[in-house]
């Protein structure tokens, strides 16, 4: 492989410690990365997307200035163990286990983006505590149902074809790096050269990183399976929600739609950008978080449900 892309954020994620750790979940390793100063007064727990890894979100770390932020590889994903089945009662109690493990209190925040908005969700909802949680680009409607229900029934049959198939196809299959790109070119709305030369270096790279076929495509059909919404009703817990403008995977609408059911919930809606967030503005995002960080203390009474909807306004010199 060709040595990798300059990353835009590159001297902010030179100037963030980062250590690499692992720890035992049920038995299986689960490796994880702190980003930030050890001995801060915050921290972020933070579960990353659908096929991503840990990379995926260490530039929203390094925007985080001045908090710790972990972030694990899912299970099955980057270099962490699978697991014996990847449903999403699987993933609540992976996380509520790693949680535990690390000795997390429930002043942690807790960051999902994508798949990762469903993961922590379904955890929140089955009592995991945290003073806020923040869905990045969440999952806030059924997959299965209105306009992505034909190309969500593609996807199915692609990932299972790359279960079924003799091993060295079906990897082929779901490593490909045509179609891997395809995806990449779908979901990218920046036109900087330089940053879009980079996503998709970062999705060449670590989108194919999985244990094996079984997890993807357990993973996927748990994806699609599942959202946020399923979930509103049983959170309790401030949210913030972050959500885009031009989203192909649920349209404001939709988040707007979850916003309102939600009990104690704010949308940010960051202009020109798609489900990419955490690669195009990152910035945005962590600003978003820190803000509603100090407005959300550790120990806090009962607040009434405030919903609101913003839009971001973008910083001089973002990508756009």
């Amino acid at each position: 492989m060709q040595p990798p892309v300059l990353s835009p954020y590159q001297s902010l994620m030179a100037a963030t410690p980062v250590v690499h750790r692992s720890v035992q979940v049920d038995g299986r390793t689960t490796h994880y990365w702190e980003y930030g100063p050890a001995d801060a007064e915050q921290t972020v727990l933070a579960v990353h997307g659908f096929r991503g890894d840990h990379h995926g979100l260490e530039t929203i770390a390094a925007h985080l200035v001045g908090v710790r932020v972990i972030v694990p590889d899912l299970p099955g994903f980057g270099i962490s163990d699978p697991l014996p089945e990847s449903d999403i009662d699987a993933y609540v109690a992976w996380l509520t286990g790693f949680h535990q493990a690390l000795g997390l209190r429930s002043d942690a925040v807790v960051l999902g983006h994508s798949f990762g908005s469903i993961v922590v969700s379904a955890t929140v909802a089955a009592g995991l505590e945290t003073r806020l949680l923040v869905l990045v680009n969440p999952i806030a409607a059924p997959a299965l149902q209105g306009p992505r229900a034909v190309g969500t029934g593609i996807a199915i049959g692609y990932y299972r074809a790359g279960a079924v198939l003799p091993k060295a196809l079906g990897l082929g299959l779901l490593r490909n790096p045509a179609i891997v790109r395809v995806m990449s070119i779908a979901m990218l709305k920046s036109h900087d050269r330089d940053l879009r030369r980079w996503v998709h270096d970062q999705h060449d790279r670590y989108f194919s990183a999985f244990a094996n076929r079984t997890s993807v495509l357990e993973a996927f059909r748990t994806s699609v399976t599942h959202d946020v919404s399923e979930y509103a009703d049983r959170i309790g817990v401030p949210v913030l929600m972050i959500a885009a403008e031009h989203d192909d995977i649920t349209a404001v609408p939709e988040q707007q739609a979850l916003a309102a059911r939600l009990r104690d919930a704010e949308l940010v809606v960051i202009p020109q950008v798609g489900h990419l967030v955490h690669y195009e503005t990152p910035d945005v995002a962590a600003a978003a978080v820190l803000r509603r960080m100090a407005d959300t203390p550790a120990a806090r009474g009962g607040k009434a449900k405030a919903t609101r909807a913003s839009k971001a306004a973008k910083p001089s010199g973002a990508a756009s």
